[in-house]
């Protein structure tokens, strides 16, 4: 009997549902975040911004790395992810032509930025390059990129100019956007230490165990926090301190109960519990960063 060939158009969908779009939502906190802390950007071109990181550049990434991985297991936002394909390579190369060429009709500095982020993040995944397989290396180039670099990314893409983007107190928000990721990363990959072991990427999950990874963790989301309310102090912004504080409580609460379960029992630290903490803790950073920007909106007409 002849295998029954899957047609092409099926063989897409397959690919698309690996670039994982809607995994998106989980990595607009920087987005939120820096138009929070911001003046004098045009709204049309801060909603563009986020189409092309949301839409474009961020599952452009995922399906580059999941074409190097070919994961076999659960990956972020997807149980079971399809068989990978040619098909998701072609998607992938669509995909970062959109995102630099939609980037440049916003500024060429903005297009050049995003060109970069793609460029870094496949040399992430890279089976020749691979800095997935250096522990501090590849922390390092996540957390910059996707934190502070994104982070400026995304106001010099909404019109703002990019040398006062670089002035203080900006680059200290962008240095907690590190720290948040700092935080986060980690808790991304300490379900999967068998398999990165046994593909020869060492993360820093399993560099630091998974004790240590939650003490880690704790630590980086710890000073972000601290880092974030000390500038909203500064700057006399009380109330974004009690918005932030208020709306990052369930995260706390469960990031505590689930460190407890885990330390009783390792079987706790398992697909579904990390997603569930990187669906709480980026649906509440980005309602606390909107509530922000929202009232800072509504201050300014």
């Amino acid at each position: 009997m002849k295998p029954v060939a899957i047609p092409v158009i099926g063989k897409y969908g397959s690919a698309l549902t690996l670039m994982r779009i809607p995994f998106s939502v989980y990595l607009m906190p920087v987005y939120w975040f820096a138009l929070s802390v911001a003046d004098g950007y045009t709204w049309w071109q801060a909603a563009d911004v986020f189409l092309v990181l949301h839409v474009l550049v961020y599952p452009a990434s995922n399906g580059y790395n999941s074409y190097h991985d070919r994961d076999e297991g659960s990956i972020g936002g997807l149980r079971r992810p399809p068989k990978v394909t040619q098909e998701l390579f072609h998607l992938v190369l669509l995909f970062d032509v959109l995102a630099v060429l939609l980037s440049f009709l916003l500024s060429p500095l903005f297009a050049l930025l995003v060109a970069l982020y793609l460029l870094v993040s496949k040399a992430y995944s890279n089976r020749d390059i691979r800095l997935k397989k250096y522990p501090v290396i590849s922390t390092l180039v996540v957390t910059v990129f996707q934190g502070a670099f994104t982070f400026w990314m995304v106001q010099v893409g909404a019109g703002l100019d990019w040398q006062q983007t670089l002035q203080a107190p900006n680059i200290w928000f962008a240095l907690v956007s590190t720290l948040f990721l700092c935080g986060s990363y980690p808790l991304t990959q300490i379900y999967q230490h068998r398999e990165d072991g046994e593909r020869g990427d060492k993360t820093l999950s399993l560099l630091l165990g998974i004790r240590g990874t939650f003490v880690f963790a704790g630590i980086a989301l710890s000073l972000g926090a601290a880092l974030l309310i000390g500038l909203y102090l500064a700057l006399g912004q009380l109330l974004n301190i009690a918005i932030f504080l208020l709306c990052t409580g369930p995260i706390t609460y469960y990031f505590l109960s689930w460190v407890r379960r885990s330390w009783r029992n390792y079987g706790e630290v398992n697909f579904e519990n990390t997603m569930r903490m990187n669906k709480i803790s980026s649906l509440c950073i980005s309602l606390a960063f909107f509530l922000i920007l929202l009232l800072r909106s509504v201050y300014a007409s």
